[in-house]
């Protein structure tokens, strides 16, 4: 049978609860119909990059599939229906994901280190070019700094 990752966002005033609800309502219907879940994670409620149907937040649930093309068309037509689901995106894959996905891998997004280590040199916030002399007066007119320091004697 192919597989599948599926993916579907729930409105954010639902609860955890019924959010379990649905995704044990979604794999009932796939089990129903000859296909297996592999995996179900739940990721939270997480911010939208823009707003939908008035909602900038969703439940983010994964389920890996092994199912024939029945059972997926079959849950998303139970999706359309179902109006606490905002989106949902089915990809057909080759192999299914072992472990935790991506989006449950906590080690991937801390590999960039501390903000202060940006390479900027010396510790300096900004690396502003070559350093001015301060040996030399600021009030000296422009040329040759010796034609004009008076010496002392």
């Amino acid at each position: 049978m192919p597989l599948y990752e599926h993916v579907f966002l729930a409105r954010q005033d639902t609860s955890a609860q019924q959010v379990e609800e649905l995704t044990a309502q979604l794999k009932g219907i796939v089990e129903g119909l000859g296909g297996k879940v592999a995996k179900t994670e739940y990721w939270g409620v997480k911010s939208l990059a823009f707003r939908m149907n008035k909602n900038r937040k969703a439940h983010f649930t994964l389920m890996n599939l092994d199912a024939p093309p029945a059972a997926i068309s079959e849950i998303e037509r139970q999706e359309r229906l179902n109006e606490d689901v905002l989106r949902f995106m089915t990809v057909r894959v080759e192999e299914l994901e072992e472990g935790p996905s991506a989006m449950m891998r906590k080690s991937d997004r801390d590999d960039r280190g501390e903000r202060g280590d940006r390479g900027f040199g010396r510790g300096d916030r900004f690396d502003r070019g070559p350093r001015r002399d301060r040996s030399r007066d600021d009030d000296a007119p422009s040329g040759d700094a010796d034609d004009n320091t008076e010496t002392e004697e």
